[in-house]
């Protein structure tokens, strides 16, 4: 991984509620303090609503306004589900895995 991608992992539930808020408070707390590349790892997350949707693109669109990229990791099962019904790939890429997520950030600075 190169040293400029910062990995957030979130796992259990992304639903309305204080952890969403936690969450949100620390992705815009990773973006404030200068991470222009960051991947979410959501690989142990088993159930989002639309609130953590939300939450996400949000969080996508404050990156993008300080010229940085989010790029999502691992969904899988409802998750994944979820994403796929809502096209959350228009609007924030997603990936296999970290590995594909990190290498993803090389690919795009060579293109």
């Amino acid at each position: 991984m190169e040293p400029d991608i910062t990995v957030f992992e979130i796992s259990g539930r992304l639903n309305l509620g204080n952890l969403l808020q936690t969450a949100e408070s620390a992705i815009r707390g990773l973006i404030d303090g200068g991470a222009r590349k960051l991947v979410i790892d959501v690989t142990g997350l088993h159930a989002i609503d639309s609130s953590g949707v939300g939450t996400l693109i949000s969080c996508a669109g404050q990156m993008d306004q300080a010229g940085g990229q989010v790029h999502l990791a691992g969904a899988q099962g409802s998750v994944a589900k979820i994403f796929e019904m809502v096209h959350m790939s228009r609007i924030i890429p997603l990936h296999a895995d970290l590995a594909a997520a990190c290498g993803s950030f090389s690919n795009s600075a060579t293109a």
